[in-house]
């Protein structure tokens, strides 16, 4: 699959309205060839997790930035459906704790980094502090910040700490994988709907999911301020329909297959010395009685 329609090109001023659709399902039609894409795609990346591990080098950061409802949660569910828990760690992060609010803003969630080899997935990130931060910006008057740029030079500022925490990430081998779940209002609207009609979803929805709507205009272009500052050719933005969540999952799968496979992981090669060490082990387990 060519993945360059959900592929912010960096410093790409582009608009979510106009430019990416949120019910976008390319040239699949029948949600079952999807879900038998995606079966595929589990497996291969059972595969490469596996080698991942092994190899011990990379580690790989999954963000998953959304507004409500867009299916981050059943997302994690289903592609990483088949991987080994051992080598996957999942972080939600809410609202900040005191002890959070002590440190500085990308604290959290730089404690909260995967270890080689493993892949560490962020519902929601350090990216809330340039989109919810922004549109409700009484939040950082509580954020103890000394001094505070004037105007916009604080979401200027942090875009350029962010592309740099990245860039230090990637050098570092932590490959980092940003998706936006872009669902549109109107099928928001319908998921909120079927929270409420459903007792064994209410537990999802909050009357906060509501009164967020509001700011709807106010977080799109957020987010387009986002994408245009921080999708960097070592970390783009990919702008994922979420419309139709078959092809949402399949893509998503799609491109963490494609990067892994991108990275040529392979199992550790045993020496010699470890080869002749094999062949004794071998040997004294063969003359066991």
């Amino acid at each position: 699959m060519n993945h360059d329609a959900f592929i912010v090109p960096p410093a790409a001023k582009i608009s979510l309205l106009n430019n990416y659709d949120p019910a976008y399902t390319a040239n699949y039609h029948d949600r079952n060839d999807a879900a038998l894409k995606l079966k595929s795609d589990i497996e291969r990346l059972a595969k490469y997790q596996d080698t991942l591990y092994a190899q011990n080098s990379y580690a790989l950061l999954i963000i998953f930035q959304a507004m409500d409802a867009a299916g981050k949660d059943s997302t994690i569910k289903h592609v990483m459906s088949g991987i080994n828990p051992q080598g996957c760690q999942v972080f939600s992060f809410k609202s900040p704790s005191h002890e959070e609010l002590d440190h500085d803003y990308l604290w959290r969630t730089m404690k909260a980094l995967p270890e080689r080899g493993r892949i560490g997935i962020f519902n929601r990130s350090y990216y809330e502090e340039v989109l919810v931060v922004r549109v409700h910006p009484e939040i950082l008057q509580k954020q103890q910040l000394p001094h505070l740029p004037k105007g916009n030079k604080i979401w200027q500022q942090r875009f350029e700490e962010i592309n740099n925490f990245e860039k230090y990430l990637v050098d570092n081998g932590i490959i980092v994988l940003k998706f936006f779940l872009n669902v549109s209002k109107s099928e928001q609207k319908k998921r909120f709907l079927a929270r409420i009609d459903a007792p064994e979803k209410n537990w999802k929805f909050s009357a906060n999911d509501v009164r967020e709507r509001a700011f709807w205009s106010d977080y799109m272009a957020a987010y387009e301020d986002v994408f245009q500052h921080t999708s960097t050719k070592h970390a783009p933005w990919y702008i994922i329909p979420a419309d139709r969540k078959w092809f949402m999952r399949m893509v998503v799968a799609d491109v963490i297959c494609s990067k892994l496979e991108s990275l040529k992981l392979k199992y550790p090669t045993v020496s010699e010395e470890d080869k002749q060490q094999l062949l004794q082990a071998k040997y004294a387990l063969e003359q066991e009685e």
